[in-house]
């Protein structure tokens, strides 16, 4: 499995887990409410998106630990 490919897995894990929409996940975590459904269609952040992204779910799972 490529990086992108496991960026997007954890993204759709980690809505999927939340009950929460591509819609609230792309505002919250990326500043662009297209987001997931533009990375479902093909787009391939920056690594320094992706990791600023994966950041701030890791904070979110602490937090709501």
């Amino acid at each position: 499995m490529s990086e992108i490919d496991a960026f997007k897995a954890s993204v759709e894990t980690f809505m999927a887990e939340r009950n929460m929409t591509p819609t609230n996940f792309g505002k919250q975590f990326a500043g662009d409410p297209l987001f997931v459904f533009q990375l479902r269609e093909g787009r391939e952040p920056r690594m320094q998106t992706r990791q600023r992204i994966l950041e701030a779910m890791n904070a979110a799972e602490v937090s709501a630990a």
